[in-house]
């Protein structure tokens, strides 16, 4: 009998390793041993198969990185639909800044950040870079669900949940940085700055020292519309992406999150500087904010990852509809249809998005060595026959539902399209109470 043994083996799979060359490799099986990829390669022609403690047959099915939601407000679920069909402005201050005083507390927090978990794993996500306030409480929640993050603590000049005094903001960020190092092999601190105009220079500047200081990310809102640029000059003469460039907050650590605005000067800066991006097509088109220049950005070298935004302005987490979009969007507006090719898409979605956080030399593609962060697409359904080419089944046809399994650091997280490590019905549940609570105001 083969002495080799795995823990997980995936067989009768079809690989999109999304490697350097996005090796494709039918009839193929996945080998996982603790929380590494040990083996991938075609199944063996004659002979028996290697043993393993659970055997995963993909039936035919694609097997691929799992997916990295490179910009998220996991808590925000508790606002999903509640604000909706308005531009950002009204939509930020007149609903969700109150909404958030009022109902963003530790009790409220653990909750939605659960429920949060559960929609990106069951739609296909195995890793996420969130940010917003009581961080504290999201990395507690999401810590017992098995998910990867990065998870950033809010910083802004105004109260905010858990820091009631502004001139706190940023000690209370490094605190919670500091807790968080090292605590949790899963899970690394942030430090996430709202934006230019909701942040002083001080705080701009303090907060990035303090995530240099520890070797954290450094996330920040930026040129998001057009009301922001058109101020930014106004107020300092600058575009606001240049405004973070003299100010030297702009480096390889930093994740600049949208840039919906950004010229081509922008995108010489950004790109000497290192810094990525997180896109997130749904949440900009929804808010009426725009369309990002990703293929520009991609051109000059930026790193640009995929992100759903936050559930109150999206108003879901799924990272298939969101690969779909961003591919159509771009190919509109250049009235190409070669521009964003499927090939590409996928990449943001996994292992460009994995460089926006500082990951990718450990996720983001199907190879030896790598963490076992994979997903499994079922593909015996209707809207996904015939296969011809699966990377255009990935981002055109393939839904978050289609995905089976989820498999995080080598511990399988769903199967069979079941939750193991939450319990969805009992965090629905509690949600609703919660929401229950926010619409007597």
């Amino acid at each position: 009998m083969d002495p080799i043994h795995y823990d997980i083996l995936i067989t009768n799979a079809t690989v999109v390793t999304v490697n350097r060359d996005f090796d494709v490799i039918p009839e193929a099986m996945v080998a996982i041993r603790a929380d590494r990829i040990v083996s991938v390669g075609p199944m063996p022609v004659q002979g028996p198969m290697p043993r393993a403690a659970k055997i995963i047959d993909a039936a035919g099915g694609i097997v691929m990185p799992g997916l990295v939601n490179a910009h998220t407000h996991l808590p925000m679920t508790l606002f999903r639909g509640l604000a909706d069909d308005l531009p950002l402005d009204r939509w930020l201050n007149d609903h969700i800044f109150p909404a958030e005083a009022r109902h963003i507390r530790a009790e409220t927090v653990g909750p939605a950040t659960l429920l949060a978990a559960a929609e990106l794993l069951l739609s296909g996500t195995t890793c996420c870079c969130d940010g917003y306030f009581l961080e504290d409480t999201v990395a507690q929640a999401l810590a017992t669900t098995g998910l990867r993050a990065v998870l950033g603590q809010g910083v802004i000049d105004f109260p905010a949940p858990g820091v009631p005094d502004p001139a706190g903001n940023v000690a209370e960020a490094a605190a919670y940085a500091d807790r968080w190092l090292g605590r949790h092999p899963l899970i690394a601190p942030a430090i996430f700055c709202h934006s230019p105009y909701t942040c002083s220079a001080k705080t701009l500047v303090a907060a990035k020292q303090a995530a240099n200081d520890r070797g954290l990310l450094f996330q920040i809102h930026v040129a998001e519309t057009r009301q922001e640029r058109e101020q930014m000059l106004v107020d300092q003469g600058k575009t606001p992406v240049a405004y973070l460039a003299d100010l030297g907050v702009l480096d390889r650590f930093t994740q600049v999150v949208h840039g919906i605005w950004a010229d081509e000067t922008d995108i010489g800066i950004l790109a000497a500087s290192g810094a990525s991006l997180a896109h997130c097509p749904e949440s900009s088109l929804k808010l009426g904010a725009g369309i990002a220049p990703v293929p520009a950005m991609l051109n000059a070298g930026i790193a640009v990852g995929l992100g759903t935004d936050g559930p109150a302005s999206n108003n879901d987490q799924n990272l298939f509809g969101e690969m779909d979009t961003a591919a159509k969007i771009h190919k509109g507006i250049s009235l190409d249809p070669t521009v964003m090719d499927a090939a590409t898409v996928i990449r943001l979605a996994t292992i460009q998005g994995a460089a926006t956080i500082g990951l990718a030399d450990q996720i983001g593609s199907v190879e030896t060595g790598k963490q076992a962060d994979l997903i499994l697409i079922g593909t015996a359904r209707p809207h996904l026959t015939p296969l011809y080419h699966p990377a255009s089944h990935l981002v055109y046809a393939a839904r978050g539902a289609d995905v089976t399994h989820v498999i995080v650091a080598g511990r399988l997280l769903v199967e069979n399209q079941r939750l193991l490590s939450i319990d969805g019905a009992t965090v629905m549940e509690a949600v609703r109470e919660i929401a229950k609570q926010l619409l007597s105001f």
